[in-house]
């Protein structure tokens, strides 16, 4: 079977769209998804790139058509509990650095997962400690202890690691698939990744 990543910011609605409909995606192929933490803030620094909100200001229709596409998706699959987070963009480093601590946790799902939703479905303000603990205590998850996990130098340095190594594999941007050494950008890929998978096995 191929190696099938998801290379992933929470920070992103388009990596949040493409964990909700991931499951399927597995279901159909019958390959595992590994999901790696990378910090989009350091992707954008290590390849200077911009999010599209930076990157396509001024420039007339484009990100409205990237509004439009957004909605599509949304209705396509029926991702009725997206609703648009009134603190975008969010320092995500926090909460990166958790998912690193709760996978060495043996939460990372239930994380990952919590973290989605109360970044996507609920709006909340996810860069700010006291929310984040509250957020996490309110899924069993111990936020507190996830906030003094994630001043660990061996979590900092295995998130950093991780950015950097996806950069050097052709990363500028989240969400990124790798299917096996082939690599795909965006939630518009979906149906391509999935042929690759095929393919491949």
């Amino acid at each position: 079977m191929p190696s099938f990543e998801f290379h992933f910011d929470f920070g992103s609605p388009n990596a949040y769209f493409c964990h909700k409909v991931l499951p399927a995606l597995v279901q159909r192929t019958g390959v595992a998804c590994t999901y790696v933490p990378v910090l989009l803030g350091g992707v954008f620094k290590l390849t200077n790139n911009k999010s599209p909100m930076e990157q396509f200001q001024g420039i007339r229709n484009k990100n409205e058509y990237g509004q439009l596409e957004m909605a599509r998706f949304v209705r396509k699959h029926e991702l009725t509990a997206y609703s648009r987070n009134p603190y975008f963009p969010v320092n995500t480093v926090q909460i990166m650095r958790g998912a690193i601590w709760a996978r060495n946790q043996g939460k990372f799902e239930a994380y990952v997962d919590a973290v989605y939703c109360h970044m996507w479905e609920e709006g909340l303000k996810m860069d700010d400690p006291d929310v984040i603990r509250d957020a996490l205590d309110a899924d069993g998850l111990d936020g507190a202890a996830m906030l003094v996990g994630i001043q660990d130098q061996a979590v900092k340095d295995e998130l950093l690691s991780n950015t950097n190594a996806s950069v050097e594999r052709g990363t500028f941007g989240s969400p990124t698939f790798f299917v096996g050494d082939e690599i795909f950008f965006g939630k518009d890929r979906l149906v391509e990744i999935e042929e690759e998978i095929e393919r491949q096995k």
